[in-house]
C-alpha cells in the first residue's frame, strides 16, 4: 500500500497554523481524536519537537499503520484504541489532566474507502460491513436485515438526507424477503432499480444511502455530539481545537457546540455581564473555512471539508 498516495492530510497547513500558538512549548500535548493513518499527527510531531500526541482511533487497521508511521517519534506518539467520545478517559489514562490541542478530522478515512473488503464504498463489491471498529458492533448487512421499513426510511432520511428514502426502504424490504442482502453490489443494484432515470442523472443513487448506513453502524452523530464537548472540557486555557467536517450533519453538530461554548451564559435582561458569565472560548475563524481551490483540485477529498476552530480563554471558577 502506497500510504503517501492514498492519504494526503486535508487542510494541513491551515490546521498547523491554527494550532501552532498552543502546542509549541515544552510539555504541550495534543489529542488527534481521529488518528487514521497518522498524516496530521506525523506533520505536527515533525514541526513541533517538544509536542506529545495522543492519537485515538476505533479502527485497528488504521492504528497499526499509524503506529508504524509514528514509530520514529518514540514516546511522543501515544496511540489509544477508543472511539473519540472517550477523549477524557484517554487523556487521563495517559497521565494528563488537560491538553493544549485537539484535532478532529471527521468522516470515513482513505484507508476505509480504499480497502474494498471493509464495505464502505458503493463503487466496489464487498461484504456490507462498514464498521470503523471491525471488532465490535452491528454490520451494515445486519442493519439492513433487522430494521423494519419505517426504521430504514428514518435512517436514510435523517443520516443521508435522502429524498427517496421511502422508495428505497420499500425496495430493500421487498428484496430481502427473497434473499438476504449481504454485499454492497446487491444493495447498489436494488437502489439503482428503484431510482427514476431523471434522478440517476443527478448523481449515484447509492451515495447518500451508503453514507446513512455508515453513520448508523458507527453511531457517528451521537458520538460526535458527546465528543466535541468532551474535547473542549480537556483543553487548558490557551488550548485550541480544530475540527474538519465533511458533511452538513457533522458540521451542524460542531457549529452548535462551538456556538454554545463561545456564548455568554448571562441571563437576558442583565444590565451588564458578570465575569462568571463570560464565554470560556472564542472562535478562531469566522464561520466555516473551505479548502483552497488549489487544494481541492489536487486532493478531491478536500472539496466538501468545513473547518472550524476555537480557543479556550478561561475556565469557569
Amino acid at each position: 500500500m502506497d500510504i503517501e498516495r492514498i492519504h494526503t492530510p486535508v487542510m494541513l497547513e491551515r490546521t498547523v497554523e491554527l494550532l501552532a500558538p498552543a502546542i509549541g512549548e515544552e510539555g504541550a500535548v495534543l489529542v488527534d481524536a481521529t488518528l487514521g493513518m497518522g498524516g496530521h499527527s506525523r506533520a505536527l510531531l515533525e514541526r513541533f519537537p517538544k509536542l506529545t500526541v495522543i492519537g485515538l482511533d476505533r479502527d485497528t487497521d488504521a492504528l497499526a499503520i499509524a503506529a508504524e508511521r509514528l514509530k520514529p517519534f518514540g514516546s511522543r506518539a501515544r496511540l489509544v484504541h477508543t472511539v473519540y467520545d472517550g477523549i477524557g478517559e484517554a487523556v487521563r489514562g495517559e497521565g494528563f489532566d488537560e491538553v493544549q490541542g485537539v484535532l478532529f478530522d471527521l468522516g470515513v478515512s482513505s484507508l476505509q474507502l480504499d480497502r474494498a473488503e471493509r464495505g464502505f464504498a458503493y463503487s466496489k463489491d464487498a461484504p456490507l460491513d462498514m464498521r470503523m471498529d471491525a471488532t465490535s458492533g452491528r454490520t451494515a448487512a445486519e442493519v439492513i436485515a433487522e430494521s423494519d421499513e419505517a426504521e430504514l426510511r428514518r435512517i436514510f432520511f435523517d443520516y443521508g438526507e435522502e429524498k427517496l428514502a421511502p422508495r428505497y426502504a420499500r425496495a430493500i424490504v421487498r428484496a430481502r424477503a427473497e434473499r438476504p442482502i449481504t454485499r454492497s453490489a446487491e444493495l447498489v443494484e436494488i437502489l439503482d432499480d428503484a431510482t427514476p432515470a431523471a434522478v440517476k442523472r443527478a448523481g449515484h443513487p447509492a451515495k447518500r444511502v451508503f453514507q446513512a448506513l455508515r453513520i448508523e453502524v458507527n453511531e457517528e452523530l451521537s458520538v460526535l455530539e458527546r465528543a466535541v464537548p468532551a474535547a473542549l472540557d480537556v483543553l487548558a486555557v490557551g488550548g485550541r481545537t480544530v475540527v474538519l467536517a465533511y458533511q452538513s450533519l457533522e458540521d451542524r453538530i460542531v457549529k452548535r457546540a462551538l456556538q454554545s461554548a463561545t456564548s455568554s451564559t448571562a441571563p437576558a435582561g442583565l444590565p451588564m455581564e458578570l465575569p462568571e458569565h463570560r464565554p470560556q472560548f472564542r472562535l478562531l475563524v469566522r464561520g466555516a473555512e473551505l479548502a483552497s481551490e488549489t487544494e481541492q483540485a489536487e486532493n478531491p477529498r478536500a472539496k466538501p471539508v468545513r473547518l472550524r476552530a476555537a480557543e479556550r480563554v478561561r475556565r469557569r471558577s
